[in-house]
């Protein structure tokens, strides 16, 4: 059984000012965000974050050797979601050709390397039928992969059977009530990053 309906509190940054005050009260140990408060620890730098709480909630693998696996594959999509994040930025004239690279990397590299992980034990997840924070972020890499371009997993159905598997999860993880509140319109919960996103990100980080 796993458990993610711990209660939490999102803010964002609306001006930099609001950055400026985090860095001068020390609450940014290298000045950077996303930031997290949690267990009496103020954490920065996403990876950090979320080994921490992977860890917390017994996503990480029960001994040193999982660990090295669970390790290896969140390593091993992690090129690809930064080519994910760095196409979002990129000017519109240049995203016909980002995504073509990104599409070839995906379907001749990522994706097959994943494939032959899940035809090995012919189970539900890439560490077997146990749930790790590498089938989390595989998910959603799959997620975003998807409303690219659906043609792109075609060709790999056991990473298609894995999108189904998990559809139930999340559709169930979605109705607790913490996560439930946070979806609902009007939450705090930011949409993917657009054009005018990124403007107020610009002007707040003043890049």
């Amino acid at each position: 059984m796993y458990c993610f309906c711990f209660q939490f509190e999102e803010k964002f940054l609306e001006s930099a000012k609001d950055l400026e005050k985090l860095r001068n009260d020390g609450s940014l140990l290298f000045h950077q965000v996303p930031m997290v408060e949690i267990d009496r620890m103020k954490l920065v730098l996403t990876r950090a974050i979320l080994n921490y709480i992977a860890s917390k909630y017994n996503l990480c693998g029960k001994d040193i050797k999982e660990r090295a696996l669970v390790n290896m594959y969140m390593e091993g999509r992690a090129g690809l979601s930064e080519k994910l994040l760095h196409y979002s930025l990129h000017p519109p004239e240049e995203k016909d050709t980002k995504l073509a690279l990104i599409k070839e990397g995906t379907t001749s590299h990522y994706f097959p390397v994943f494939e032959a992980v899940l035809k090995s034990h012919e189970q539900d997840y890439l560490f077997g039928n146990k749930l790790s924070q590498a089938d989390i972020h595989l998910v959603k890499l799959l997620y975003h992969m998807e409303e690219l371009d659906s043609s792109l997993i075609s060709n790999f159905p056991l990473l298609k059977a894995v999108l189904c598997a998990l559809w139930a999860l999340k559709i169930r993880i979605s109705k607790l009530p913490t996560v439930k509140k946070f979806l609902q319109p009007g939450s705090l919960r930011k949409l993917p990053t657009d054009a005018k996103g990124l403007e107020e990100a610009t002007k707040i980080f003043k890049v």
